[in-house]
């Protein structure tokens, strides 16, 4: 089959072929601007321009004639709807459940849709993940700065903390970056590219090392190290033993060399073998939030206690170990004391608002899109077939995010990136989605994959 032209607008000046995807590209980018110190760590400019894309998907299916999304994404995309639209009647008021309701599509539904059909092919994919890379690479470099010049958050009456530009009220938005560029990074590097793109992407890899662990926070620790070791067995044996190599050496040379935060790097790695035996205010203040969940659920076990109850619901059912709340300073921003209003566990919190519908509407659209996933993964691992790199990116990113959400939840400016992810897990695991290129008349997806064979 002989590929379609390329339109253009001159004979000088060819359409690039990524050009749907960019305003994507745009989210991830406006996401490294910095938003002033002490930000409320509420939506933002990427927000904001999510939901144009969201606008601009639509009037390019309109426009394009095109059909929507498969039956197999529809479903996947669209479960979580259920769950949303029982709990958003159970919300203590309707402002509260428009608003919780509002937040959950544009992650977990309308955003991941929009990428899903402005994904054409494997290129746009590749194009996708060094965005994150060149993101995590940037708010990595300024984490740095700000742990080498004491300018960072406070950690330990120190400010050393790296946050990168999103401040000391969202100390986790640097480490999320970091977390996403290195595992879509380590996905990269474990294709079947060029040479030079996967020895760049692995060198990438080993520099984001240093920004994460500067950032002090477990859980994205934790995350990637799962997400890393899931990436590498899904690749083969034989390079995950030389990966593995690579990474362990520039641990010891960054950490255990040049002496780089080793001290409070040790201590911050072994506190998380004593959650149970001496944990620090910030493991207790999570356990009387997830046990402050858990009641909540046993109270409202089907529909929860409506979204955006939590905060509200939070005292009664806290034990009196819970803090009033995280002392938070530095990274140009006063102290202050910021209020525990989520219980830091996204499955709780769901559990906690939604209820047992809920979290098996969101949990199974998840679920649903990992063992879709990993299936196709397998299949083009099995059969040689090109996009290995981005069938481990997508399936990591995935995998990086529920684990995440065992010790995090939505919120701050970071998490249109998860929207993001899930965009792209639904394009891989749907393959494309089923949608059909307008000059072509079948899916774009199946094309992209015969062209590149060819």
């Amino acid at each position: 089959m002989t590929p379609p032209p390329v339109r253009t607008l001159s004979p000088l000046l060819p359409v690039l072929p990524v050009l749907p995807v960019l305003p994507v590209v745009a989210v991830i980018a406006l996401l490294g601007l910095p938003l002033g110190p002490g930000g409320e760590g509420g939506a933002g400019p990427a927000d904001a321009l999510s939901a144009l894309v969201v606008l601009y998907c639509a009037v390019r299916l309109v426009r394009d004639r095109r059909r929507p999304l498969s039956r197999t994404a529809a479903v996947l995309l669209g479960l979580p709807v259920v769950g949303l639209a029982v709990a958003a009647m159970g919300a203590s008021s309707p402002g509260a459940g428009l608003t919780g309701m509002g937040r959950y599509l544009q992650v977990f539904v309308l955003v991941p849709a929009a990428v899903l059909l402005l994904i054409r092919d494997r290129g746009d994919v590749r194009l996708l993940a060094w965005s994150f890379v060149g993101l995590a690479l940037w708010q990595g470099a300024i984490g740095l700065h700000q742990y080498a010049t004491g300018t960072g958050a406070s950690y330990q009456g120190e400010e050393i903390r790296a946050v990168g530009t999103f401040g000391a009220q969202d100390v986790m938005g640097m480490a999320t970056v970091v977390s996403l560029g290195l595992v879509c990074a380590v996905g990269l590097a474990l294709g079947r590219t060029s040479v030079r793109q996967r020895a760049v992407a692995a060198g990438c890899a080993v520099i984001l090392l240093l920004p994460l662990a500067l950032s002090f926070s477990r859980g994205a620790w934790i995350a990637t190290a799962v997400t890393c070791a899931v990436q590498l067995a899904l690749a083969g044996m034989r390079r995950a033993l030389k990966v593995a190599a690579v990474v362990a050496a520039a641990g010891v040379i960054l950490v255990g060399g040049f002496g780089i935060g080793t001290a409070m790097l040790q201590e911050r790695i072994t506190s998380i073998t004593q959650v149970a035996d001496a944990p620090d205010q910030s493991v207790t203040d999570r356990y009387a939030m997830w046990a402050a969940a858990v009641g909540m659920w046993r109270e409202q076990p089907l529909t929860g206690v409506g979204l955006k109850g939590f905060p509200e619901h939070r005292d009664t059912h806290a034990s009196p170990a819970l803090s009033s709340g995280s002392d938070t300073e530095g990274a140009g921003a006063a102290f202050r004391r910021q209020p525990l209003l989520s219980p830091h566990n996204m499955y709780l919190l769901i559990l906690a608002e939604q209820g047992l519908i809920g979290l098996l509407a969101l949990g199974g659209s998840w679920l649903a899109l990992l063992v879709c996933g990993l299936r196709r993964l397998c299949r083009v691992r099995r059969e040689g077939r090109p996009g290995l790199d981005c069938g481990l990116v997508a399936c990591g990113l995935l995998v990086w995010q529920l684990t995440d959400f065992a010790y995090a939840d939505i919120g701050g400016q970071s998490t249109v990136l998860t929207a993001v992810c899930f965009g792209l897990m639904g394009w891989w695991g749907t393959a494309g989605g089923g949608l059909r290129s307008a000059s072509a008349g079948r899916p774009v997806g199946a094309y992209a994959e015969k062209a590149a064979a060819r």
